[in-house]
């Protein structure tokens, strides 16, 4: 049986495809059902509605940046297992990216237009996380995890009670969030520095604003 290794070339082209059915299509995903299937939600006021979609616009973008950073972490990893790793976390971070865009549908919103420009900046900071070792991209991944996690949190303190859909999707979300940094640090990954957290940190809020917004 002759195995075929994927040249850079071919790994770009699968990168750029992946990068399309990310911000325009349907990308792979585990087929789980969505959490908030079957739920009913009462009825919401206008702006109960708005802010629910504006929360998930927010949460939408996350995914996105998530899928770039796995995407170009895996383009890098150097150990195949962190590659691999990477790849099925990516897998997993598409059913937020579908539930998202599913319920901000169903909300009658839109994502943000400025999903390309968060795709493009987190691929490059995983292409280069990874590419500097796999126990600081695996680091990298475990703090990204756990601040995604505080959003959340503040997300599901914050939307509406009768919000019963918005409000499955991120408590499921949340798990899965966990459980990957918690993988990643079982993986070996590092402690990241102080000053490399504050820098994510205030990357992070730039974006959950803007997307909240725009």
């Amino acid at each position: 049986m002759i195995i075929h290794q994927l040249t850079t070339l071919d790994n770009l082209i699968v990168g750029a495809d992946r990068a399309i059915k990310t911000l325009f299509g349907r990308p792979e995903t585990t087929a789980r059902p969505i959490p908030s299937e079957g739920i009913r939600t009462e009825s919401l006021s206008p702006k109960e509605q708005t802010y629910s979609t504006r929360l998930m616009r927010v949460n939408h973008a996350g995914e996105v940046s998530a899928q770039a950073l796995y995407q170009g972490q895996s383009l890098t990893a150097k150990l195949p297992q962190v590659r691999d790793a990477m790849e099925q976390a990516a897998i997993e971070e598409n059913d937020h990216l579908v539930w998202c865009q599913q319920r901000i549908n169903e909300l009658d919103g839109r994502t943000s237009i400025l999903n390309p420009l968060w795709y493009v900046g987190s691929f490059a900071i995983g292409a280069v996380a990874g590419k500097i070792g796999d126990k600081w991209s695996l680091g990298f991944v475990a703090e990204t995890e756990k601040q995604v996690v505080q959003h959340l949190e503040e997300h599901l303190d914050t939307l509406s009670e009768q919000d019963h859909k918005s409000r499955a999707i991120l408590e499921q979300m949340k798990i899965d969030e966990l459980r990957h940094g918690t993988i990643a640090l079982e993986a070996g990954g590092a402690e990241l520095p102080k000053p490399v957290k504050l820098v994510m940190g205030l990357m992070s809020k730039v974006m959950t604003k803007s997307s909240y917004w725009i």
